[in-house]
């Protein structure tokens, strides 16, 4: 039996963890959870270091996000763009996995409270700020993160459209 890798495992293994990637991002929490089982890194990334739990957060799945946490997810590990996975969620407004990260550790001051102020997710931008997010953070150009966050949440409601965004790099 040979000690080499061959190209045919190689590319097998490449497949998986594409797999794992689209699992991911699909919420498919079931087969992921089997191929962390047998080894498939709960840290794995794309090329662009868009790692599992900033894959599911970003998209908005709990339970893939809750599982990926058991299984000792990086919840601060940094993306090519330098953006973590709380701060994909405080971009996308989702309050339920913002508590569940910042519960689980995540890093709440700077770029967070940011998103969340910019894209008017008035929830999360309290939330954080009842964490206790750094005192520096809780205002840009003078003005309080709440109302800035208040106010692009009432403008937004107005149009009943969300304001076109950059989106970011998932």
């Amino acid at each position: 039996m040979s000690n080499k890798v061959s190209e045919q495992e190689e590319r097998r293994y490449e497949e998986l963890q594409l797999m794992a990637l689209d699992f991911a991002r699909e919420g498919n929490t079931k087969e992921l959870s089997k191929m962390l089982k047998y080894g498939m890194s709960a840290n794995l990334c794309t090329h662009k270091n868009d790692s599992l739990i900033m894959l599911s957060s970003y998209k908005g799945h709990l339970e893939t996000t809750k599982m990926l946490i058991e299984n000792g997810a990086d919840i601060n590990k940094i993306n090519a763009r330098g953006q973590t996975p709380l701060d994909g969620v405080c971009f996308k407004g989702n309050l339920e996995i913002a508590k569940l990260l910042v519960e689980n550790g995540a890093k709440i001051d700077g770029n967070p409270i940011i998103f969340a102020t910019i894209f008017g997710n008035k929830e999360i931008v309290k939330y954080l700020k009842e964490k206790g997010v750094n005192k520096k953070s809780l205002k840009m150009l003078g003005i309080s993160v709440e109302f800035i966050s208040s106010f692009i949440s009432s403008i937004k409601s107005l149009f009943k459209t969300k304001i076109p965004a950059r989106k970011m790099s998932i």
